[in-house]
């Protein structure tokens, strides 16, 4: 019943954040809006049919208490999948789970999780002398852990094997978490709209650490942070046990009600959007036909609220918001520039290597094996996360508080997606531009001389990108701190007359102009002269590389943008002698096999069974049975640990445990409305997110080189790839 309440209020709000979306979205294809033209190419498809890591990593399994030797790949739309064991991969196997990790977040020590599930349940906290619900045989975890969903526990042996998989781990909540398309002019704008409208209504400003996933994930969370609390005091007190029992079923609990919120919520959000299509075409026409009328009209309405609003919004600003504009802009501008600034010297440094290596072991041959490394460097985790941990410098210090956010989580992966993407965006275009240089060339001295010539123009092509994404970067996030903050300090006075206004809105425009929306509007009016300002300054100044505005760079490769409409360049393919007549199933078959995009560290199995014991440890003893619901001993855990490559060696998984991760047989069939959302039980390949990749080579000699790609070619893409980002967490 609070579901439905819930779901039926914001279902409202988006009906009519519809219209005013869909208009605003006609008048800017009419209007058009000019801005500075990006000098580097983008990639349309970054990582079709790559794998962008694979490895194998131990899981806990709670149904057994036991760890486990799992084979972890993460394909192009980094969703995490776990098989059985690298054969059970390379058969083609269902995976054992599928994991979206949108709202996550990665944890490497198992305190910071304890502190966390203690959090979660107050009143409950394991006794001193009790066991805690979790005890990781190794030193080096990676938990991931959510507030509302299923947790997932994983460790591996060393440090650097850790730092790899954080990495790695990370990329996949950035991505995950920015799951809503930016390419819809029209749904996209209007689901945050309704969200921000929703929690404004129930008093909520500010930023939302949980505006995480897809759509129906983030209204999932929007239900669960109301819905919670209620569960907590209901049920909290009836869980019986000691702590750490009481803290695993309040998990399982909350993971249970998440995945029924997610079911209602995506039945809900899917009706209000078809309805919402069903009515678009009569919407759209009514706007082409009296667009001029509808201008007129918001722009009348407009005036009356600025002249009654806009006194009291700059009082506001002038005390408020002023004088701390230029600290706000300073403390995001420093992080996020060195960050910026990483990304070039990464880029360069790649580059100039490989130029070096290309002279001194050998033309053509070497050009083309490095340039398919360097094409997927946005993609390599690893590497990249130098200059994504700049971002972790941004402090807002006391600002935080006065201005109401709650967590710098928000623009530090804002930030970080604009690194990755300028970071593509260098490569395809020095890619781009070198292969069209490649015919014209004699000789290593030439192309030694090309690739610096081009490197230069692409890092002054960088740098005006760089500092005009930027730009816009920090006034959106002055934007998004500031106006939350406006909106809250002049509810009292202003909030309750806005309901007079709606009187100047004509009826047959009622679905394109709303009342709120407008005031919002004027808010922002009172604040962006002096935010445009501000970082106007910051770019006169020469602050971090920033340009003016003024400035234009002219365009010296006019043709340039038409050659990154042509198709996708297969380095490999196209200068290894592939034979012409090749047919098309072969083609397909060895598109799947594209080596990964970092190379995978392993023998036959990266763990040895001494490895795992501390110097001194005394063997362990033959584990008893286990009992339900304690935890395994330290040294029942390195057992089960060490008995994983004699897992392995059994084959295809068909001896794995009998339960599987949601208590169901394998055999078994998903249960309607279980824990499998009906788009992940049948995972397909084809129809993947833009940023996805196909499995890795697998790769049988032990390799530092991150980035080493190697001869051998990956088995086919299975069957089972991830789930299609409808889904939360799923489990076969």
């Amino acid at each position: 019943e609070r579901t439905g309440k819930v779901l039926g209020e914001f279902c409202r709000c988006y009906r009519e954040q519809f219209g005013v979306a869909l208009f605003n979205s006609v008048r800017y294809e009419i209007e058009g809006a000019g801005g500075p033209q990006a000098q580097l190419l983008h990639r349309k498809v970054p990582l079709e049919d790559h794998v962008i890591y694979s490895g194998n990593i131990f899981q806990y399994i709670e149904e057994n208490k036991k760890w486990r030797n799992r084979f972890c790949v993460v394909p192009h739309n980094y969703g995490l999948v776990l098989y059985e064991n690298k054969l059970a991969y390379e058969r083609e196997l269902p995976p054992r789970v599928l994991v979206n990790s949108a709202g996550y977040k990665i944890l490497t020590s198992v305190e910071q999780y304890l502190e966390l599930v203690n959090n979660s349940l107050p009143g409950v906290t394991p006794k001193s002398g009790q066991s805690p619900m979790l005890k990781c045989p190794t030193d080096f975890p990676l938990i991931l852990w959510h507030p509302y969903a299923r947790h997932y526990y994983f460790c591996v042996m060393t440090g650097k094997e850790q730092e790899k998989w954080r990495a790695v781990f990370q990329d996949c909540v950035r991505h995950c978490n920015n799951g809503i398309s930016e390419d819809s002019k029209v749904e996209a704008p209007a689901f945050t709209d309704a969200i921000r409208m929703y929690r404004q209504s129930k008093e909520q400003y500010g930023t939302w650490d949980m505006l995480c996933g897809n759509e129906t994930q983030v209204l999932s969370n929007l239900v669960m942070e109301e819905l919670l609390p209620e569960l907590r005091s209901t049920i909290g007190p009836r869980l019986k046990g000691k702590a750490p029992e009481r803290q695993r079923t309040w998990i399982q609990v909350s993971d249970a009600v998440y995945r029924m919120v997610y079911e209602l919520a995506k039945t809900h959000y899917d009706a209000a959007v078809a309805r919402c299509e069903q009515e678009r075409p009569q919407l759209e026409s009514t706007i082409r036909t009296d667009m001029d009328q509808i201008i007129t009209s918001k722009e009348h309405l407009a005036s009356k609220i600025r002249a009654f609003v806009l006194p009291k919004a700059e009082v506001c600003v002038r005390n408020h918001v002023q004088p701390y504009i230029s600290s706000i802009l300073e403390a995001l501008m420093t992080p996020t520039s060195q960050g910026f600034a990483e990304v070039r010297e990464v880029f360069f440094k790649e580059v100039t290597d490989m130029n070096m290596n290309v002279v001194n072991e050998g033309g053509l041959e070497k050009l083309v094996e490095y340039m398919e490394k360097l094409s997927h460097l946005a993609f390599h985790p690893v590497k990249m996360q130098s200059c994504y941990e700049k971002m972790d410098q941004l402090k807002l210090e006391g600002l935080q508080q006065r201005f109401d956010v709650s967590s710098t989580s928000v623009f530090k992966q804002r930030a970080q997606i604009h690194m990755r993407q300028q970071m593509d965006d260098a490569v395809y275009t020095f890619e781009t531009l070198l292969h069209q240089e490649l015919g014209k060339l004699h000789g290593k001295d030439d192309l030694c001389k090309s690739i610096q010539r081009i490197l230069e123009r692409v890092l002054k092509k960088f740098d005006y990108d760089s500092s005009t994404v930027r730009k816009k970067f920090f006034r959106e996030a002055l934007l998004q701190i500031t106006i939350p903050f406006l909106l809250k300090k002049l509810a009292p006075t202003c909030k309750g007359e806005l309901a007079k206004f709606q009187e100047l809105i004509f009826e047959d425009f009622a679905s394109f102009i709303l009342v709120e929306n407008t005031y919002e509007e004027v808010v922002l009016q009172s604040v962006m002269k002096d935010i445009m300002q501000a970082v106007k300054e910051a770019a006169v100044q020469r602050k971090h590389n920033l340009y003016r505005d003024s400035m234009v760079m002219h365009n010296s490769d006019p043709n340039l943008h038409l050659l990154g409409e042509g198709p996708a360049i297969d380095w490999s393919e196209e200068y290894t002698g592939q034979p012409e007549a090749e047919p098309a199933a072969e083609r397909r078959r060895r598109a799947k096999q594209v080596v990964s995009v970092i190379q995978d560290d392993e023998g036959a199995l990266p763990y040895g069974a001494e490895a795992l014991l501390q110097p001194g440890s005394p063997e362990p003893r033959e584990p008893e049975e286990a009992h339900p619901g304690v935890p395994p001993s330290p040294s029942d855990a390195v057992k089960e640990i060490r008995e994983a490559p004699a897992q392995e060696s059994l084959g295809d998984g068909a001896g794995a445990e009998p339960r599987l991760m949601n208590g169901t047989d394998a055999s078994a069939p998903p249960s309607p409305g279980g824990d499998v959302p009906a788009e992940a039980k049948v995972p397909h390949v084809t129809a993947a997110p833009p940023g996805a990749q196909s499995p890795p080579a697998a790769c049988h000699q032990h390799s530092d080189n991150e980035t080493g790609e190697h001869g051998e070619r990956s088995p086919p893409q299975p069957g089972g790839t991830t789930e299609s980002g409808e889904g939360v967490q799923t489990e076969f």
